[in-house]
């Protein structure tokens, strides 16, 4: 029908419009990874001239290579002691009766609300108490504060999985243990998969609390190693931000192909169930 068609078309001109505010902005960082000099705007789009300087100077005149490992060991450690914790967690509100169980995840939810930089001033009274400047064990253990969304959304995927597979499980002789091991796991993998993407990105784009406990170069990680290229407003290498910033986002896209699949499942089942 006409109206329908109107409908249809406005749809895919308002999708467009989405694609290139999103796409122009990535485009322009890539096309300035490849420009010489150290200026960020150019009268066009695409540089004159393409070069790979600025990749060069990156892993020659910087430590970049160790802050990415130092990124990647920091998010994995950090993204494996939120699934231990989330997914016991989740478990324990979604199957288990106890005490203050229906107002503890709420709690939780409450105080979550409240910003991790109100926790500045505390951090640092703790770094220089106990001579935890430059330590990595730190930073994980401030970092792998379990997550209420990440519990809460667990914890309604899990609500979803049927409970005559647990109480099979008990006749059997099986314990929670064994129940949320073989059971639960396996069938909560996709929602699992979408916790450790968030935990992993939220963990790799955090700067505020590892600038305080990371203050020597060998230790920075790539939020911070990034911003060190334009903290001079005199001496701003925006050029070599740029290339930075094009391969600092290759993990990401790396571990998005690798759960693919995982991520896609665990996404829509979320938003249907609980």
């Amino acid at each position: 029908m006409k109206k329908s068609k109107k409908s249809l078309l406005l749809s895919r001109i308002v999708i467009w419009l989405s694609i290139i505010i999103v796409v122009f902005p990535a485009l322009w960082i890539v096309m300035a990874s490849f420009s010489k000099g150290d200026s960020f705007f150019s009268s066009t789009l695409f540089p004159e001239e393409f070069s790979l300087i600025n990749y060069r100077r990156l892993f020659e005149e910087t430590n970049f290579g160790l802050w990415v490992f130092n990124s990647l060991k920091l998010c994995f450690l950090v993204a494996i002691i939120q699934l231990v914790l989330t997914t016991t967690a989740a478990y324990a509100f979604a199957r288990i009766r106890f005490p203050g169980r229906s107002k503890g995840l709420m709690t939780v939810l409450v105080l979550q609300v409240f910003p991790s930089s109100m926790a500045l001033a505390g951090y640092y009274v703790i770094i220089y108490r106990f001579g935890l400047v430059n330590n990595m064990l730190a930073i994980v253990f401030v970092l792998a504060a379990g997550s209420a969304y990440n519990i809460w959304l667990l914890k309604s995927y899990i609500d979803g999985i049927p409970k005559e597979l647990d109480e099979s499980a008990f006749v059997d002789g099986a314990g929670h243990l064994t129940t949320f091991v073989r059971i639960v796991l396996p069938l909560a993998m996709p929602q699992i998969a979408v916790i450790f993407i968030f935990s992993f990105i939220a963990t790799y784009s955090e700067y505020v609390i590892s600038s305080v406990f990371l203050q020597t170069p060998d230790s920075y990680t790539l939020s911070i190693g990034l911003q060190s290229f334009i903290a001079d407003q005199f001496n701003a290498h925006w050029t070599m931000f740029a290339a930075a910033a094009v391969l600092a986002s290759v993990p990401v896209m790396v571990i998005f192909l690798l759960l693919q699949r995982y991520i896609q499942g665990g996404l829509v089942a979320g938003g249907v169930k609980g």
